[in-house]
């Protein structure tokens, strides 16, 4: 697996020279947390337009005689049109965060309707994706993609901590199985399960009836005043079911699997195959609630690229990650600015893992990175991932 530019990172956060927010923010031009509604509609108004155009290509499909030919054709339309479902994706998130405009009305109408469109709860994501940024690497507040310790993994593992290391070392086909199945339904499993979230990471004053997903409005993910804006979202998506219903019957449940599903699946895989490697990464450190702090968690992320497809449809949000987290309401279109005004003062701090394939690195970092460990650490409180080579 490629290494992290600047490997020395471990050493800065041991000496804790981690600027402060304050810092960080000066370094930052004031003109790159100012977004516009005009900018970025223009984005979403490409994004529909290229659906569009896609859409009304895939109906000329069935024209084509030859069958091998129709297959290459789905498949090519399912390909990017998932590319451009992800930038909408994206485009919803950016109105999450309000970075979308000044207009949070507009944010939240844009965002509930980009996400509704793609069967994603608007209101209730935004919420516990708020959280995730709020507690990002904390091994108990953090609500995605908190990994096992090498002490809780051994429990339910049955399994001396020594014995773990036979983890990373599965056979190629189970790893590559259990990718297929993270790829496939790790986003539907968030949702309904809040897999992946921190022991602690409920807040306090939610519901208590039934369980903690993100489409129950009385469960514990959320409060007594959120309750309305779930309902919103759960809207949204009997909405969205309910024209895609209707396009069933109009013409034909394939032809629907066709156009949205496949598409559908492919939004979902870029989705989880992003979030996962902007978080996970053999030099990325988490922490516990005693060495945590807002900069320092948000730190923990990695800036990688896709190239193209990353730039143009999914809006730089892989190539900027590190800024977003620090300063959330910075719009995509000003993240390079902003990322490069920090450099200077992160130093060896800032991660960045730009000379790998990002496909390739989807599938090292899931057979490698399975389990954190304090052992070896300069700085109490801080766990890395223990790869297989550090076991043997």
């Amino acid at each position: 697996m490629a290494e992290l530019h600047n490997r020395k990172a471990e050493k800065a956060v041991a000496k804790d020279t981690t600027p402060t927010l304050k810092e960080l923010k000066d370094a930052i031009p004031k003109e790159c947390f100012e977004s516009s509604a005009v900018t970025s509609l223009l984005y979403l108004a490409r994004d529909i337009l290229y659906c569009a155009i896609l859409t009304v290509a895939a109906f000329q499909i069935h024209r084509i005689p030859s069958l091998p030919l129709r297959i290459i054709a789905w498949a090519t339309y399912g390909f990017f049109q998932g590319c451009v479902g992800t930038g909408i994706w994206i485009l919803a998130h950016e109105c999450g965060h309000g970075a979308f405009s000044p207009n949070q009305k507009l944010n939240d109408f844009v965002g509930w309707a980009g996400h509704s469109f793609l069967m994603v709860p608007y209101f209730s994501w935004k919420i516990t994706h708020a959280r995730h940024h709020r507690y990002t690497g904390h091994m108990e507040k953090d609500t995605v993609y908190v990994p096992w310790t090498d002490e809780d993994l051994a429990k339910k593992k049955n399994v001396r901590i020594e014995q773990l290391k036979h983890l990373t070392e599965e056979t190629p086909i189970v790893s590559f199985l259990q990718l297929i199945g993270h790829q496939l339904f790790g986003w539907q499993i968030y949702l309904f399960l809040n897999a992946t979230a921190g022991t602690k990471s409920l807040p306090e004053g939610a519901g208590k009836m039934g369980p903690a997903n993100h489409f129950n409005f009385m469960g514990p993910l959320f409060t007594g005043s959120q309750r309305v804006s779930i309902a919103l979202s759960d809207l949204g998506l009997l909405i969205m079911g309910s024209i895609l219903y209707y396009a069933s019957t109009q013409i034909g449940g394939w032809n629907v699997v066709l156009l949205y599903f496949i598409p559908y699946l492919w939004v979902h895989h870029w989705l989880i195959a992003i979030t996962y490697l902007q978080h996970t990464h053999p030099e990325l450190p988490h922490y516990t609630a005693e060495a945590w702090t807002y900069t320092k968690g948000a730190l923990a992320t990695v800036d990688r690229t896709i190239g193209f497809i990353g730039r143009h449809f999914f809006h730089e949000i892989i190539d900027y990650h590190v800024v977003h987290h620090l300063f959330s309401r910075i719009p995509f279109y000003k993240a390079e600015e902003a990322t490069r005004a920090i450099q200077p003062l992160l130093g060896e701090q800032y991660h960045e893992s730009k000379d790998e394939s990002f496909l390739y690195s989807l599938m090292t970092t899931f057979r490698k990175c399975i389990y954190v460990s304090a052992n070896g650490s300069s700085q109490p409180g801080v766990l890395h991932f223990v790869r297989a080579e550090d076991t043997n």
